[in-house]
């Protein structure tokens, strides 16, 4: 068996009415669609794989050559109760908000196991990447609420006044554990790491109309099975301490028992040392360029990298070297 050399991957896209054009403007994803609502950066998701753009595997998707290298995912995604062969763990997107996403709640793993044909739940991970001024997200509710009453604001359209909202800027960090009703607001862009799940039941619309001129369905029995409708905490910004070492430094986001993110700020323009990166063999890694731009070195192979670029490490992969300035989110199982 080869080395095992990380590689870039391709997205699926995802033109849901809420998007705008900031992923192919900014990110140069070069996917038609208008509006380009999200891209599945690192996905095994039947319902948007990503597809290996680099490397000998080139043009498989990744679900697929996880099924032929099931090693690539590591010791301990490979203990996951609800995985299949060839599946993630986790999703890896960026979104583009250009209007405000329905309100909204995703069911947990017990729940998506019983009710959902053996799906993983839906806890997730927002870093935002921009944000205009006045943007604005939907956290929980203000006050605890019954399952009567919310159903009633549902259905009389009056249920944002007890909605929490938080004001949103660029580089904030949201935990939305399963079971939180949120919404994303009009005006962020954004990273998302998740569980590998798909599964989101629409409590609010605004009415809006989708592309075949009817409402969108709403799913309020299945959200109000599976809503906390205790008032939630006001999210507080995690304190932040960087890291320092020779063209780089490193921070911890977010850990939880499904993913581990960091933000990660190469810089080694004026520095000999390069970042150095290696995915152990409990598990993979996932590399997704937010800004800036470099060049990975491994094993005598340049595999250069842009803002919006993603790249896949196989667990128990060979040493990277890091060339560049750019910042890059990491994420582990």
């Amino acid at each position: 068996m080869g080395e095992r050399r990380p590689f870039l991957l391709a997205p699926a896209g995802k033109d849901y009415l809420w998007g705008g054009t900031r992923l192919n403007d900014d990110f140069s994803k070069g996917i038609p669609m208008k509006p380009l609502a999200e891209t599945w950066e690192c996905s095994t998701h039947a319902d948007g794989p990503s597809i290996v753009a680099g490397g000998v595997h080139r043009g498989k998707t990744l679900a697929e050559l996880l099924k032929e290298h099931p090693e690539y995912l590591g010791s301990h995604p490979l203990g996951h109760p609800d995985l299949t062969p060839g599946e993630l763990p986790i999703l890896v997107k960026l979104i583009d908000a250009k209007e405000k996403l329905s309100v909204q709640v995703h069911p947990d793993d017990a729940y998506a196991r019983e009710r959902e044909n053996g799906s993983l739940g839906k806890t997730e991970m927002w870093y935002v990447l921009d944000a205009r001024a006045g943007t604005q997200l939907v956290y929980g509710f203000r006050h605890d609420m019954t399952r009567e009453q919310l159903r009633e604001s549902l259905e009389n359209k009056t249920v944002e006044k007890y909605l929490q909202k938080v004001d949103v800027h660029t580089d904030d960090v949201f935990y939305i554990e399963a079971g939180t009703v949120h919404a994303i607001g009009a005006g962020a862009l954004i990273a998302e790491i998740q569980e590998n799940s798909n599964l989101t039941y629409r409590m609010y619309d605004y009415d809006r109309l989708g592309k075949d001129g009817k409402k969108r369905g709403l799913h309020l029995d299945k959200a109000l099975d599976v809503v906390n409708l205790r008032a939630a905490t006001e999210p507080k910004q995690p304190m932040r301490v960087l890291r320092y070492r020779p063209g780089y430094a490193s921070e911890f986001l977010c850990r939880c028992r499904y993913f581990q993110v960091e933000r990660i700020l190469i810089n080694t323009e004026r520095c000999r040392s390069l970042a150095q990166v290696k995915a152990d063999s409990t598990s993979f890694q996932v590399l997704l360029c937010v800004s800036g731009c470099g060049v990975l070195l491994s094993g005598g192979e340049d595999v250069p990298f842009f803002k919006g670029d993603c790249i896949f490490f196989p667990a128990d992969s060979v040493q990277a070297r890091i060339h560049g300035r750019a910042q890059l989110l990491r994420v582990t199982c």
